[in-house]
């Protein structure tokens, strides 16, 4: 989350669609924390889902749905939140698709690691639009 956090202030994100597969409890907590950060989430969808294993079993069409759905909205960007989803390998397509950046949780991991590392994250390619944030 710290990650996803420093990628959504480095690119000025003040309106976020939100995709997560969490309980309405969590999706509400993780609204207000953006709230707190002057970040409105108005734009979400989540699936009611609280055990850990059903998370990596929600099928890419319906994390890809969830997406579009929240992209009609027209958020400045949109996070997929939750490590245990598998929708990192959907970014690159769905971002050329509807013209909105998409953080997923596990490359913007991947992205403030190379940074941390020294490295240019810009060096990966087919993993979406946050690796095109400068270090």
């Amino acid at each position: 989350m710290l990650a996803l956090n420093n990628v959504l202030a480095a690119i000025g994100v003040r309106r976020l669609g939100l995709v997560t597969p969490y309980i309405d409890d969590v999706q509400q907590r993780i609204v207000a924390n953006y709230a707190a950060l002057g970040i409105t989430c108005d734009a979400e969808r989540h699936l009611g889902i609280q055990e850990n294993f059903a998370f990596c079993e929600v099928t890419a069409d319906v994390l890809s749905g969830m997406i579009r759905a929240v992209a009609a909205q027209q958020p400045d960007a949109i996070a997929v939140i939750c490590t245990n989803l598998q929708a990192a390998p959907l970014v690159a397509a769905l971002e050329q698709e509807i013209g909105i950046p998409i953080y997923d949780t596990i490359a913007t991991a991947v992205w403030e690691s190379l940074r941390l590392a020294g490295m240019d994250p810009r060096m990966v390619t087919g993993w979406g639009r946050v690796f095109q944030v400068a270090a």
